[in-house]
C-alpha cells in the first residue's frame, strides 16, 4: 500500500528525539522480520508507546500498522493521520471488523503492532493480557513478536502531567526473539507464553536502566516492588480505565 504520510511522520518523531537527546537504547531489533508479516506484541505504559514500538522497526526498513482505539480516529487532527499511516481502528464493543482488518493485513505480508493489555498499565507491570495476538498470529501463520519499553512514561503517561519538554531521559526498546504459534496450539497457552516472555524482557529493562529517580518526590515511575510509588498491580487495576 502506498505510505506519504508514514515517512514524513517518522522523520519527525526521529528529529523530535534528536532535540529532546532522548538516550535510546534499542535491543533486538534483529528480531523484526524484513519481510513478511509479524505481530509486534509491546507493554503499554505511555502514550508515546505507539511511535517507540514503531521506530524498533526502523532498522528492518519496516512500517508497523498500529491496531488502536477508534477514538482517536475520530479526531480532527490524529484521525487523518492514522488513516493516512493505515493504521486499524478498533471498536472496543465490537472488535470483529479490526481483528479481520489486521488479519487481511498480516497476509498481505504487514508488520501489525498491538498492546495486548489494552490500555496504559498504571502500575508499570505487565497487566493481565488479552488472546487477540496470539490467534492472530496463529491465523496468518507469522511470527509473534514480544517487546518491552521502558522509560517514556517519564515523558507522558496516564494521570500525570506531560513533560515533553524533559530532555536527556533514557528509553530503553526491547524486542524478544519470535515465537511461532501454529493453528493448533492453545490461544491460552500461548498467550501465557507471551505474557512471561514480555515480563521478562520488561525485568531486564527495569534492571538494565541507567537512570534513578532524583528523590522520593520523583520515585512515581517506579513500580512499588522496585521502592517506587506507583499504584501496586491490585491497586491499579480498574476495569473502566481506559488510555
Amino acid at each position: 500500500m502506498p505510505d506519504r504520510v508514514y515517512p514524513p511522520v517518522i522523520a519527525l518523531a526521529k528529529t523530535a528525539f534528536r532535540v529532546l537527546d532522548l538516550r535510546i537504547d534499542l535491543q533486538g531489533a534483529e528480531h523484526v522480520p524484513t519481510v513478511g508479516g509479524a505481530v509486534l506484541a509491546c507493554n503499554h505504559i505511555s502514550y508515546l508507546d505507539f511511535i517507540l514500538c514503531g521506530f524498533a522497526a526502523q532498522p528492518s526498513k519496516r512500517m508497523v500498522r498500529f491496531m488502536a482505539k477508534q477514538e482517536i480516529f475520530a479526531n480532527r487532527i490524529a484521525g487523518p493521520l492514522m488513516r493516512g499511516m493505515h493504521h486499524i481502528p478498533v471498536d472496543r464493543e465490537a472488535g470483529l471488523a479490526s481483528y479481520k482488518a489486521a488479519l487481511a493485513a498480516l497476509k498481505e505480508g504487514e508488520i501489525i503492532g498491538v498492546f495486548p493489555e489494552a490500555t496504559i498499565s498504571r502500575s508499570f507491570t505487565v497487566k493481565e493480557i488479552k488472546g487477540g495476538s496470539a490467534r492472530m498470529a496463529a491465523a496468518a501463520e507469522v511470527p509473534l513478536i514480544p517487546m518491552a519499553l521502558w522509560g517514556p512514561q517519564r515523558l507522558w503517561t496516564k494521570g500525570r502531567p506531560r513533560r515533553l519538554t524533559q530532555r536527556h531521559v533514557a528509553v530503553s526498546i526491547l524486542v524478544g526473539e519470535p515465537m511461532h504459534p501454529g493453528r493448533r496450539d492453545k490461544s491460552e497457552i500461548v498467550t501465557a507464553e507471551l505474557h512471561r516472555r514480555m515480563r521478562a524482557l520488561l525485568d531486564r529493562a527495569q534492571q538494565e536502566y541507567p537512570d534513578k529517580p532524583r528523590g522520593p518526590e520523583d520515585a512515581w515511575w517506579l513500580p512499588a516492588h522496585l521502592g517506587g510509588t506507583a499504584p501496586a498491580p491490585e491497586q491499579a487495576k480498574d476495569s473502566s480505565d481506559e488510555d
